[in-house]
């Protein structure tokens, strides 16, 4: 049975009611409070303190503060009046009970529509942070892809700056040519009119010669010098590396042939290629262009180089593979991944010559699938470049890091 606590006191305001409670001893963290508009209870065994409200109040306006020994309460009216007593009086056991009740009614009611209200608004505060996290991607989306336009404008200015210099270069080369030949033909041209001149000058003075016998001097009319001319000599060119008496010349330009009709082909469907010279429509040559470019970092336009090679031959691996590194610098991963499956097609049959170009691509496709955190993928692929390269320490060092990754004995980091 709980002992009552009477020796409380009060005051009020018109607004206001505050009441002290003492708390007799008790420590504050025994203390409970249980309050409604019309009914307040402190319960700090063995005593409690109870009280049915003369008048309503404002409960959540209203606090509590416990210190110093005392509950201090300080109560909002909902009307503004003075009270005639603290509690109403003459309310028996009957009254009580039923007030007791209501009063844990509504407090549930309370906590419900609380718990209803916060999810409510932890809904409204997810909401609004995914709609502020999506803004943000978006923007960052904008921005990386306003980034590579702009690279993109700069490696084609650089390519269409590069083709002007060749075209100047060229230009040049041709008009120093033309002078060349002005030159020899116009001293050719002067040594045939000195020619000329001289033999119609000898043609003209007969020459004299003394007989031995006689002593005396004969004239003599010797025959011009004849004229200057020149011989144009023709080699065949030898394409095939064999000699002529081991090779089958029909067979070799049939097949020439071949080529140049599909290459022109080719060509033709390839609008990119109309601006480029015909020494420059060659995979090779766009192949060590885009090494250059790569050397130079400038790796979006080592790719389009290596787009426009793989366009002109899409046979030859080594432009798969090396653009799977370009797109490894560049943070493309599946299409490096993709290069690297496809250059790996290709070098099929697995023979000793193409065992380095193997291992280039398990080992790119690998670090593209460790990058997308797939470490089981790129374990295989590791695994792969070690049969081919066993003695290769640095990527049995990687493989060995990417176990340890997939054992969860590192962080996730190569």
């Amino acid at each position: 049975m709980p002992l009552i606590v009477k020796d409380y006191s009060w005051t009020q305001t018109e607004t206001l009611v505050y009441i002290n409670v003492p708390l007799k001893g008790v420590k504050a963290g025994k203390v409970d409070i249980f309050s409604t508009d019309e009914y307040l209870k402190v319960n700090f065994p063995p005593f409690l303190f109870e009280v049915i409200l003369y008048a309503p109040i404002d409960d959540n306006k209203s606090v509590a503060k416990i210190g110093n020994g005392v509950v201090i309460f300080t109560l909002y009216k909902k009307e503004e009046s003075i009270w005639e007593s603290l509690a109403l009086m003459n309310v028996d056991k009957e009254t009580l009970q039923k007030k007791r009740e209501n009063a844990v009614l509504k407090a549930q009611e309370k906590a419900v529509t609380d718990t209803e209200a916060k999810a409510i608004k932890k809904r409204e505060n997810e909401k609004y942070a995914l709609e502020t996290m999506m803004k943000l991607e978006d923007e960052e989306r904008k921005r990386i892809e306003e980034m590579k336009e702009q690279e993109r404008r700069r490696a084609t200015e650089e390519l269409e700056q590069w083709k002007e210099k060749q075209r100047k270069e060229e230009e040049e080369k041709k008009a120093q040519q033309r002078r060349e030949i002005q030159k020899l033909e116009h001293e050719k041209k002067k040594k045939k009119d000195e020619m000329k001149t001289y033999s119609k000058s000898v043609s003209e003075c007969p020459r004299k010669r003394t007989t031995a016998k006689t002593g005396k001097s004969e004239e003599i009319s010797l025959p011009p010098p004849r004229s200057a001319g020149s011989i144009k000599i023709q080699f065949t060119p030898r394409v095939f590396p064999t000699a002529l008496r081991e090779s089958r010349v029909a067979e070799e330009e049939a097949w020439l042939k071949k080529q140049a009709d599909a290459r022109r082909a080719v060509n033709a469907d390839v609008s990119e290629l109309k601006d480029l010279k015909e020494e420059e429509r060659n995979p090779d040559w766009l192949k060590e262009k885009g090494k250059k470019l790569f050397a130079t970092q400038n790796y979006l336009a080592a790719v389009n180089a290596y787009n426009l090679a793989i366009q002109l031959n899409h046979k030859l691996p080594i432009l798969y593979l090396n653009r799977a590194a370009c797109h490894l610098k560049l943070r493309n991963l599946h299409k490096a991944i993709e290069d690297s499956s496809k250059a790996l097609d290709l070098l099929t049959p697995p023979v000793a010559d193409n065992a380095d170009a193997r291992a280039k691509a398990h080992i790119r496709r690998g670090t593209a699938f460790c990058e997308l955190e797939l470490y089981a993928e790129g374990l295989q692929d590791y695994q792969a470049a070690l049969k081919i390269d066993p003695l290769n320490e640095t990527v049995n060092a990687d493989a060995e890091k990417i176990r340890e990754i997939i054992q969860g004995t590192v962080p996730d980091s190569l």
